[in-house]
């Protein structure tokens, strides 16, 4: 009978002591953050599987496709960010004449400052950063120059483009093509 009571005073105590009071629950105000909250929200978190090499070529191959896409991203992204500023200031452009002579000016300026630049890229480099633009804005470079400028400078462009073994129309697929799901990883691990 001790032995029960012993019991059933243990059971009590043990229940007061490791239960959480309801009524009493801890809040944190989060620094720039006016209200207190129960809980503390988390930024999401993506894990990747590392890329399998199924050959030693293949792993070499990774690396050099590594030094080209850090070389000429940069660009891509220059690309991407001055498409949207220019779609925003075409926006505030109301007459169509107006637009073109704004695209046009544009383009002779972009020509004078990059043209030197994107002259000594190789020809990979320069179908890594077609890959990259579409990356980038999501439409290709063909898409791009045939809506900023018209079809007959796009296909112009894409038959220069052609003679160097470069095509403007290239899109971005890493999930089928093993060449864009390095450049993805390359990119995801260099946090660019």
């Amino acid at each position: 009978m001790r032995l029960i009571f012993c019991f059933i005073i243990l059971t009590f105590i043990s229940k007061n002591v490791f239960s959480q009071d309801e009524n009493s629950s801890v809040y944190f105000k989060i620094e720039g953050d006016s209200v207190y909250k129960k809980e503390i929200d988390l930024k999401e978190v993506v894990l990747y599987k590392p890329v399998k090499f199924k050959t030693e070529k293949e792993r070499l191959d990774y690396f050099v496709l590594k030094r080209k896409v850090t070389k000429v991203f940069p660009y891509a992204k220059m690309a991407s960010e001055r498409l949207s500023k220019l779609n925003t200031r075409l926006d505030k452009i109301k007459s169509k004449r107006k637009q073109k002579k704004y695209i046009r000016l544009l383009e002779k300026f972009l020509q004078e400052e990059l043209t030197a630049e994107l002259k000594r890229l190789t020809r990979t480099e320069g179908q890594i950063l077609v890959k990259l633009i579409y990356r980038e804005t999501g439409s290709t470079a063909y898409s791009l120059v045939r809506e900023l400028r018209n079809g007959f400078r796009a296909f112009t462009y894409n038959t220069i483009a052609k003679v160097f073994k470069i095509s403007l129309k290239e899109s971005y697929d890493p999930l089928n093509v093993r060449e864009d799901l390095f450049i993805e990883d390359i990119l995801r691990n260099l946090n660019l």
